[in-house]
Protein backbone atom coordinates (compact mmCIF):
# COMPACT_ATOMS: atom_id res chain seq x y z
CA UNK A 1 0.00 0.00 0.00
CA UNK A 2 1.21 3.48 -0.85
CA UNK A 3 -0.16 6.81 0.31
CA UNK A 4 -0.06 9.86 -1.91
CA UNK A 5 -0.68 13.23 -0.28
CA UNK A 6 -1.56 16.39 -2.17
CA UNK A 7 -3.15 19.78 -1.73
CA UNK A 8 -0.52 21.78 0.11
CA UNK A 9 0.43 25.30 -0.86
CA UNK A 10 0.81 28.89 0.19
CA UNK A 11 -2.13 30.67 1.73
CA UNK A 12 -2.70 33.84 3.71
CA UNK A 13 -3.69 33.72 7.36
CA UNK A 14 -7.41 33.13 7.65
CA UNK A 15 -7.51 31.18 4.44
CA UNK A 16 -8.31 27.55 3.74
CA UNK A 17 -6.69 24.53 2.17
CA UNK A 18 -7.83 20.97 1.62
CA UNK A 19 -5.34 18.14 1.77
CA UNK A 20 -6.01 14.77 0.20
CA UNK A 21 -4.33 11.42 0.74
CA UNK A 22 -5.10 8.57 -1.61
CA UNK A 23 -4.16 4.97 -0.91
CA UNK A 24 -3.11 2.78 -3.79
CA UNK A 25 -1.95 -0.77 -4.20
CA UNK A 26 -3.70 -3.89 -3.06
CA UNK A 27 -7.18 -3.69 -1.60
CA UNK A 28 -6.96 -1.02 1.04
CA UNK A 29 -8.03 -1.83 4.57
CA UNK A 30 -6.94 -0.05 7.68
CA UNK A 31 -7.94 0.61 11.26
CA UNK A 32 -7.39 4.35 11.12
CA UNK A 33 -5.96 7.14 9.02
CA UNK A 34 -4.29 10.25 10.32
CA UNK A 35 -2.67 13.53 9.47
CA UNK A 36 0.55 14.63 11.10
CA UNK A 37 2.66 17.72 10.69
CA UNK A 38 6.21 18.77 11.38
CA UNK A 39 7.42 22.34 11.48
CA UNK A 40 11.13 23.22 11.22
CA UNK A 41 12.91 22.52 14.48
CA UNK A 42 9.83 20.95 16.05
CA UNK A 43 8.73 17.43 16.73
CA UNK A 44 6.17 15.78 14.54
CA UNK A 45 2.67 16.03 15.97
CA UNK A 46 -0.56 14.30 15.20
CA UNK A 47 -3.14 16.73 13.93
CA UNK A 48 -6.15 14.52 13.39
CA UNK A 49 -7.15 10.90 12.99
CA UNK A 50 -10.24 9.07 11.83
CA UNK A 51 -11.39 5.52 12.37
CA UNK A 52 -11.72 4.07 8.91
CA UNK A 53 -14.95 2.16 9.46
CA UNK A 54 -16.74 3.99 12.28
CA UNK A 55 -15.72 7.48 11.22
CA UNK A 56 -14.87 8.50 14.77
CA UNK A 57 -12.47 11.43 14.78
CA UNK A 58 -9.95 12.96 17.14
CA UNK A 59 -8.16 16.29 16.87
CA UNK A 60 -5.22 18.01 18.45
CA UNK A 61 -6.35 20.90 20.65
CA UNK A 62 -4.47 23.33 18.43
CA UNK A 63 -6.71 22.61 15.43
CA UNK A 64 -10.08 21.81 17.02
CA UNK A 65 -12.85 23.81 15.43
CA UNK A 66 -10.69 24.75 12.44
CA UNK A 67 -9.68 21.46 10.83
CA UNK A 68 -11.93 18.62 9.73
CA UNK A 69 -10.78 15.14 8.81
CA UNK A 70 -12.99 12.97 6.62
CA UNK A 71 -12.69 9.90 4.46
CA UNK A 72 -14.15 8.37 1.35
CA UNK A 73 -13.95 4.63 1.78
CA UNK A 74 -14.87 3.94 -1.83
CA UNK A 75 -11.97 6.05 -3.03
CA UNK A 76 -9.59 4.95 -0.27
CA UNK A 77 -8.94 8.62 0.37
CA UNK A 78 -8.72 10.72 3.50
CA UNK A 79 -9.06 14.49 3.54
CA UNK A 80 -8.08 17.30 5.84
CA UNK A 81 -10.07 20.50 5.44
CA UNK A 82 -8.14 23.32 7.05
CA UNK A 83 -9.94 26.59 7.71
CA UNK A 84 -8.95 29.77 9.52
CA UNK A 85 -5.32 28.93 8.95
CA UNK A 86 -2.70 30.57 11.12
CA UNK A 87 1.03 31.12 10.52
CA UNK A 88 1.72 28.55 13.21
CA UNK A 89 0.02 25.93 11.03
CA UNK A 90 2.97 26.18 8.65
CA UNK A 91 4.56 22.74 8.41
CA UNK A 92 5.05 19.71 6.24
CA UNK A 93 1.90 17.63 6.51
CA UNK A 94 1.98 13.84 6.28
CA UNK A 95 -0.79 11.31 6.04
CA UNK A 96 -0.41 7.91 7.64
CA UNK A 97 -2.28 4.67 8.09
CA UNK A 98 -2.57 2.52 11.18
CA UNK A 99 -3.55 -0.86 9.75
CA UNK A 100 -3.99 -2.75 13.01
CA UNK A 101 -4.73 -0.14 15.64
CA UNK A 102 -1.29 -0.40 17.13
CA UNK A 103 0.99 2.02 15.31
CA UNK A 104 1.27 4.27 12.30
CA UNK A 105 2.99 1.93 9.89
CA UNK A 106 2.37 3.41 6.47
CA UNK A 107 3.36 6.96 5.58
CA UNK A 108 2.82 9.18 2.60
CA UNK A 109 5.26 11.76 1.35
CA UNK A 110 4.84 15.17 2.92
CA UNK A 111 3.07 18.14 1.45
CA UNK A 112 4.14 21.64 2.41
CA UNK A 113 1.62 24.05 3.90
CA UNK A 114 2.78 27.62 4.33
CA UNK A 115 0.57 30.25 5.95
CA UNK A 116 1.69 33.84 5.56
CA UNK A 117 0.77 36.54 8.05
Amino acid sequence: VQLQASGGGLVQAGGSLRLSCAASGRTFSTYAMGWFRQAPGKAREKVAEISWYSGLTHYADSVKGRFTISRDNAKSTVYLQMNSLKPEDTAVYYCAADPTGTRWDVWGQGTQVTVSS
